[in-house]
Order: structure tokens, then C-alpha cells, then sequence
């Protein structure tokens, strides 16, 4: 039944009071769930009330929401501790000791006239600080199997083992669908649905010396990131898609559209079955409809292509790539350097042509390839080649995505000192060297480095750098080296920037409270709250604060601004014209087929993620990156 596909039975969006802001359930579905217990099961209605499995009745919104809280309650936290505790007991998700229980529920609905019944498998998503909930269409035997282990006395399994939790859902690629599902449900709440980002040169590209010329000196033709050519939502472009027009928390969550996220469902899943979970697929068909243009005999139109592209042919690509670093300065701990990165594209084909793009360079650069779109088929990798072959879907999307070593040297590089002349003052130095190595076509657009400190109160600094300009917010310092319009190519800066900054006095701080509130249901949050908190407009200030006073203890005075959470300066930065992994592609080598004149289109930009230097002087931590920052 549920093994050839997904298919969704209801969806549920719970506030955090436990009220059910949106559902959806679908009596198709569910009509051939009914039909599928009672082919298990027979007729007999006494065995169905016995096993409290199937219930007379899909309840209530109401019903679904008592049980979230119950379970809640039991489980101390909405996603659960995920392993067995000495607060366990037999039928909660946590006595399955398993981490999955913390992304797939169970629910318990408790009857008066009877012994209840549950449902599973329920996916489970939190999103913009709302609860994403979905019940796929599962067969009766793995939720047989589910309520065995529920009543198991051994604790945890083994991963070759029968009947373990991860064999049950491996059989089942509802779950993925689900997943799938409570994920675009919930970038739809939070207004997060734009499309990838493709850039393109503003101007034409002269090439040769001059272009050598212009970037030597700074000026190049400024990329520029473009819209893909679908129908805009229904929504108001002036605020996010998906929220309210009202600018009001209700209840510490933002409001979302109902409406159009009650259209994206009808269109995107009609009777429960998800065809197409493309946002920007469905507003189109919606808004434009199918193509009518005939298609050739021998070709099939694939779901993510609803209508032809119709105008001047081109094909983009843009790689887009973020660096990790963690610089130490020291001789005694090794510096950190990671690139993520992503090939995106938007090729404007007329029909249903095949794009042919060579990957050469792989190995060289130690590119891992992690993901590829759907609509690729990749070949095997041989020496340092791969091959892909794609038919493009409309607009903008994602090729891949992969992950490389830095290839080349930091982009910024450094020491950063800070220590404590007084109780209220500090002394701090930094000296930074730009883009050594670095030649055109390669510009940094800006660059600027933040100096964190949200257990103290700027009161002033004292200092001249030697280039940039300089500001102050209430907990932190930001030097601005490198201004936007401005832009760094073709030789490399030296930079230094030593002061002083005093503080507040503790007696006249005041911290901030709002995150230490206990919300009015009493339970404690889950982890992943402090992200929503921060999306849902709380002060990142305030949000540091917070974490750093609850989890992290002060030190002596010798060290005061040594708790391990923001002992770094903080470095952002963009950077266009290369990788950083050495991954690039040739515009030349893209082939189309049927061939058709459609120029390739390529251009590169690189930029910061958590990239830190540790002061120097400080106790450097040798573990991850503060991400949590």
C-alpha cells in the first residue's frame, strides 16, 4: 500500500500554547488506510478496539493537540530525549532508545469509551517556532512492528538487527516524502521559499588587458544576482511570503499566510499525494498554467518543467562558496579551514533539450561531491573527470552541492591580541594581511571584523586604524576595512588596528531577561528554540547574552574576557571573480543537445561563514567552531 510512494494523511501546525494553528487532512487517504486494516484484520471490530490501533474516528484537531502536549509532558521536551532515561517508561517514543524518535513521533489519543489508539509515524518539524506535523500513509504491519518495540525490556538495538527502528523505516519511503513535506510546509511559514541565487555580470566583459587593467585597480563589472523568469506569488512582495501582513507576535510566533499555504497544498498534493514540492512550480502552474506548446512525439515533459521557456536562450551558472576558518596564530594548534560550496544554474532553453557539463579538476581539488539535483545523471567519476547530464527545470535551482578543502591561502589572515589593562579597559592589537596571493580576476568586496563582547557594555574605544573606518555598538566593536563599492583586486593590504576599549561599570549592566522567561506552557524548549528565537526578530545581542550567561561560568580578572563562547574576533567578508576550492567550470565544455546557440554563462563568488580569530593571548579553544553564534 504505502511502499510504491508517499502519501499523507493529515497535516498539523501546533503553536507552542498547544493549539492547532492549520490542518489538513485528507479523506482519501485515510478512506484507503481504513480499507487496508480492515483487509489485515478482517471485519472483526472487537480485534480493531483490541489492539488500539485503528480508531473508529480520525480525531480532532483538538484531540491531536492534547496528545502533542501529553507527550510533551511525558517525554520532558516536544522532540524528546531520544534514548531510554530512568524517566522512561514502556510506550513512550524514548523507550525505543533511539535518536530518530526525536524527528518521528507518536501520538497517544486517549478515548473515554475506550482504550485509545495511536498514530504513527508522525513527522516532526520546528519551524519559525511553530510544530510541523505530518502523518504519512504507512501499511499495518511496520506499525505492528513499531508497537512491539514500545513494549521491548531490552534496551537500544543493534544495527544488523531485525526488527530495529531504522529497518522498520528504511522499508518505508513515505517517511523521506513526508520529511520533504513538513520541510516546504515550514519554509512556507517562515517566508524562506526564495529561489537559489544565480549571478551575472551587469556589464560585458571586454577581456584581455583591460579586464587585467580594471581589476588591477579595483573596478570591474559589478556581478548582480537575477530573478528567475516565473510568476510572482500571490502574496505581498513587500514582506516575506507566507506571513501576515500584521507585523505582531502572537504568542512569540510570527503569523503566516493560511491561504497560501492552503493553495501550495491543494496544488502541489492533490488527495494527499505530493507530485511536485517546488514552490515556485506550483505558484506558476497556478498562476500561468500548463504549457500548450506540442511537444515532440519522442519526448516525455518531466514534473519539474510544468510549461516551455519561450525567449533569448542562455545558460548560467554561478558557484557559490563559503569558508569555515578558525586562526590561531600559535604554533601549538593548527589553524581550520573548510569550503562549502554549491554549483547553481538557470538555463533559459526553448523545449526539452539536454545539458552535457564536464567536472574537471575533482581530485586535484579534493572536491567531495555531496548532493546532485534530481534531474542530474551523473556518471561515474574517472581520474579527475565527471560527467553530468541534466534536462534543466524552470528558474533557478541548485546542481549541486560538494565540500573541498581552501585550496589557496586565507583570504584574511593575521594574529588578534586582546588583554585586560583594568577591570573596565582592555588593550587589543590586531595585524592582518589581505588577499596575499590573490591576483585578478579575484576582488574582496568588503571586509569588515567584529570584536564581540556581549558580557560587557562598550562605553568608548580609542584608536586609528590604518585603513577603514571604525563604529561601535553596544557590545561589540566593527571595523570596517574594505567598503562595499569599494572592492580589493589584483595586489594585496597590510592592515592594523591597535586601541583600547573601556566598558561599563557592572553595576550600572543590566541584562537582559527576555530569553530567560519560561514560556506559559513550563516545559523546557528544545535546542533548536534559540535558532527560532533569534529568526522570530529577538535581538542577537540579547541572544548572545543570554547564552553565554546561562551556560558559560566568569573567570578570574586575569581573564575576564576568556569565556570560551567569544574569545575571537569575528571576520566577514565577499569575494568574486574565483573559488576558493579551485572548482570551476568552462563555459566552452557545456554542450546542449538538440544544439541550439545558447551562450554559457559563469561567474564565482566566495564569502565568510564562522570565520574566527581567536585572540592570541586567550586560552584558544581547540575544539568546533562557536556555530551556535
Amino acid at each position: 500500500m504505502s511502499g510504491g510512494g508517499c502519501s499523507v494523511r493529515a497535516i498539523w501546525i501546533l503553536t507552542p500554547n498547544d493549539t492547532v494553528a492549520f490542518s489538513r487532512r485528507f479523506a482519501v487517504v485515510e478512506k484507503r488506510w481504513r480499507a487496508a486494516w480492515e483487509a489485515e484484520e478482517g471485519d472483526g471490530e472487537g480485534d480493531r478496539r483490541g489492539t488500539g490501533a485503528a480508531p473508529l474516528l480520525f480525531p480532532a484537531d483538538h484531540e491531536v493537540a492534547a496528545a502533542f502536549a501529553e507527550r510533551r509532558r511525558r517525554e520532558g521536551t516536544a522532540r524528546g530525549s531520544g534514548i531510554r532515561t530512568n524517566v522512561s517508561s514502556v510506550g513512550l517514543d524514548s523507550w525505543v532508545d533511539d535518536p530518530i524518535t526525536r524527528h518521528i513521533i507518536s501520538l497517544r489519543l486517549d478515548k473515554e469509551e475506550g482504550d485509545g489508539f495511536m498514530l504513527w509515524p508522525v513527522v516532526l518539524q520546528k519551524r519559525g517556532g511553530y510544530y510541523v506535523l505530518v502523518l504519512p500513509l504507512v501499511d499495518p504491519q511496520p506499525f505492528r512492528a513499531y508497537e512491539n518495540l514500545l513494549k521491548r525490556s531490552d534496551c537500544g538495538s543493534s544495527a544488523k538487527e531485525n526488527g530495529n527502528l531504522s529497518s522498520i523505516l528504511f522499508n518505508l519511503p513515505c517517511i523521506t516524502g513526508a520529511f520533504m513535506v513538513a520541510h516546504v510546509v515550514g519554509d512556507i511559514i517562515t517566508g524562506d521559499i526564495a529561489e537559489p541565487e544565480v549571478i551575472v555580470s551587469s556589464g560585458p566583459s571586454v577581456g584581455g588587458l583591460l579586464d587585467s587593467l580594471t581589476g588591477s585597480i579595483g573596478i570591474s563589472a559589478r556581478a548582480k544576482p537575477i530573478a528567475a523568469p516565473v510568476a510572482a506569488p500571490t502574496a505581498s512582495l513587500s514582506s516575506p511570503v507566507g506571513a501576515a501582513q500584521s507585523d505582531s507576535l502572537k504568542g512569540g510566533v510570527r503569523p503566516f499566510d493560511k491561504d497560501l499555504l492552503r493553495n501550495f497544498i491543494i496544488g502541489a498534493m492533490p488527495f494527499g499525494t505530493p507530485q511536485d514540492l517546488n514552490y515556485a512550480n506550483v505558484t506558476s502552474i497556478r498562476t500561468t498554467g500548463f504549457s500548450g506548446d506540442p511537444l515532440p512525439t519522442d519526448q516525455k515533459q518531466p514534473a519539474w518543467k510544468p510549461y516551455l521557456y519561450k525567449g533569448r536562450q542562455r545558460i548560467i551558472f554561478t558557484s557559490l562558496e563559503t569558508i569555515n576558518a578558525a586562526l590561531y596564530d600559535r604554533d601549538d594548534v593548527p589553524d581550520f579551514l573548510s569550503v562549502s560550496g554549491q554549483v547553481t544554474c538557470r538555463a533559459e532553453l526553448e523545449g526539452l533539450p539536454d545539458v552535457s557539463l564536464p567536472l574537471t579538476g575533482l581530485k586535484t581539488a579534493h572536491v567531495e561531491v555531496s548532493s546532485f539535483h534530481h534531474c542530474v545523471q551523473a556518471s561515474e567519476p574517472t581520474a579527475n573527470k565527471q560527467t553530468l547530464v541534466f534536462q534543466p527545470p524552470l528558474g533557478n535551482f541548485v546542481l549541486m552541492h560538494y565540500q573541498a578543502p581552501c585550496n589557496i591561502a586565507p583570504p584574511v589572515k593575521g594574529f588578534y591580541q586582546l588583554s585586560m589593562v583594568s577591570e573596565n579597559e582592555g588593550a587589543f592589537l590586531f595585524k592582518l594581511t589581505l588577499m596575499e596571493g590573490y591576483k585578478s580576476p579575484f576582488i574582496m568586496d568588503f571586509c569588515m571584523i567584529t570584536m564581540p563582547f556581549p558580557r560587557r557594555r562598550v562605553a568608548s574605544y580609542d584608536g586609528n586604524p590604518s585603513i577603514g573606518t571604525v563604529s561601535m555598538t553596544e557590545h561589540s566593536i566593527e571595523w570596517r576595512i574594505v567598503s562595499s563599492g569599494r572592492g580589493l583586486g589584483g595586489r594585496s593590504i597590510e592592515a592594523t588596528f591597535p586601541g583600547t576599549v573601556k566598558f561599563l561599570p557592572r553595576t550600572v549592566q543590566r541584562i537582559n531577561s527576555s530569553f530567560r522567561s519560561v514560556s506559559s506552557t513550563g516545559y523546557t524548549e528544545d535546542s533548536d528554540s534559540e535558532q527560532d528565537n533569534a529568526k522570530n526578530g529577538a535581538s542577537l545581542d540579547d541572544y548572545i547574552m543570554e547564552k553565554i550567561n546561562k551556560d558559560l561560568q566568569a573567570v578570574d580578572l586575569e581573564e575576564p574576557l576568556s569565556w570560551q563562547a567569544y574569545n575571537y574576533a569575528k571576520v566577514s567578508f565577499k569575494i568574486t571573480g574565483g573559488t576558493l576550492s579551485g572548482l570551476t567550470i568552462d563555459p566552452k565544455s557545456v554542450n546542449v543537445y538538440p544544439s541550439v546557440k545558447a551562450p554559457a554563462e559563469y561567474s564565482m563568488q566566495a564569502s565568510s561563514g564562522d570565520y574566527i580569530l581567536w585572540n592570541t593571548l586567550g586560552k584558544c579553544p581547540t575544539a568546533a567552531l562557536p556555530r551556535e553564534l
